[in-house]
């Protein structure tokens, strides 16, 4: 069904470097790098919970890397210091946090599965797993994302960077934003509410966060959406001097619409930091969003969705489907789409996954940001 008549609000989050889910997807996809680094075949699978003093790296590690439990910990110290959580005085900082490593081998049922060439000469890979991804792009914005969780990325970037600079002598590393956008035949038209919330220093009143939000951060990220009568809201609970971990326990994996397409898009479930590209919810999902891009800049439709579904070991995908939303010619889109190889092994290949890159990606969406090889 077309959605080009419809009016409508659409909000979308973001959260900085400094949330505790975050903590954990950058400490899991800093471990990927290190392993796949020196082995570009490494299958990594890392997740990582942190509260108070604790971090614990839990999940399979089958790598050439030669990397300790030593390296681990190293890892995990040189993020958390990276992010900003350095102050003795907090439960949750680099020098103070206590590491469970609880990482084992690759399941070798799941690794001759993975291993498994179903075509001799192409050297197929199979799907690290069975699972639905989907990847979207829309022509609102340069970036082809929607413009909701567009910028309220740049809103926990521009936090992140006021806060690095010394700006604003008072943030700390924990924030979240919220955007909602006004839609008027399918198209975004204004910018209606803007919400901020940030951890801080003590003593700091919610309304210097907020008079700060509106006329320092706000003009400065929203580019040409700023506009006079946009309802700002700063820190709604009040005090937030506890943040991060100290605060809140964080886990991998729970951020994924804020790492895809803000609710605009469905996404399959899967979450992708600490994964390698053997995962197809990681690795297919870059895809999709990369043949996304295509139908776009092809002209093909002004909004596209892709979805491909796997099942464990195959190398084939179980099915392919192209959406197009009533905005263009559906059936070139389609014929488009079907030239894509999106077998694993294929797909590694054309995107080269097999790299260091995705520290990169954790924080800020996994889309939408130059240099990443699904966006070029």
């Amino acid at each position: 069904m077309s959605t080009e008549s419809l009016d409508f609000l659409l909000t979308s989050e973001s959260v900085t470097e400094g949330h505790p889910d975050k903590v954990c997807d950058l400490i899991a996809d800093a471990i990927l790098d290190a392993n796949i680094g020196p082995d570009p075949y490494a299958r990594v699978a890392c997740e990582v919970l942190c509260k108070g003093r604790r971090v614990v790296l839990a999940g399979e590690i089958t790598s050439k890397s030669g990397l300790k439990k030593a390296h681990y910990e190293e890892i995990v110290r040189e993020t958390i210091d990276g992010i900003g959580y350095v102050d003795p005085g907090d439960p949750f900082h680099a020098k103070g946090v206590l590491v469970t490593n609880l990482l084992s081998r690759q399941s070798k049922e799941i690794g001759k599965a993975v291993s498994r060439a179903t075509d001799a000469k192409k050297k197929d890979l199979g799907a690290g797993d069975q699972g639905i991804m989907f990847g979207y792009a829309t022509d609102e914005t340069p970036e082809l994302l929607p413009l909701p969780i567009l910028l309220a990325h740049r809103l926990t970037r521009g936090l992140a960077d006021a806060r690095r600079a010394g700006d604003v002598p008072w943030l700390k590393p924990d924030g979240k934003s919220q955007v909602t956008v006004a839609y008027e035949g399918g198209k975004p038209v204004r910018v209606e509410t803007v919400l901020i919330s940030t951890s801080h220093q003590d003593g700091v009143s919610r309304e210097e966060i907020e008079t700060w939000v509106a006329t320092k951060l706000a003009p400065k990220t929203l580019d040409g959406w700023m506009r006079d009568g946009i309802r700002f809201i700063g820190n709604p609970s009040g005090s937030f001097v506890l943040g991060g971990p100290s605060a809140d326990a964080g886990v991998t994996g729970r951020k994924i619409i804020v790492d895809s397409y803000g609710g605009a898009a469905r996404h399959g479930g899967g979450a992708w930091s600490g994964k390698d590209p053997s995962k197809v919810d990681r690795s297919g999902a870059y895809f999709c969003r990369w043949a996304a891009r295509q139908v776009v800049k092809q002209g093909l439709a002004r909004r596209a969705e892709i979805q491909v579904s796997y099942a464990i070991g195959e190398a084939k995908p179980m099915s392919v489907a192209v959406e197009t939303f009533g905005t263009g010619d559906a059936k070139a889109a389609a014929a488009l789409v079907s030239s894509f190889d999106f077998r694993p092994a294929a797909i590694c290949e054309r995107l080269n996954l097999r790299r260091p890159i995705y520290r990169s990606t954790t924080n800020y969406g996994h889309f939408g940001k130059p240099g990443l090889p699904w966006e070029e």
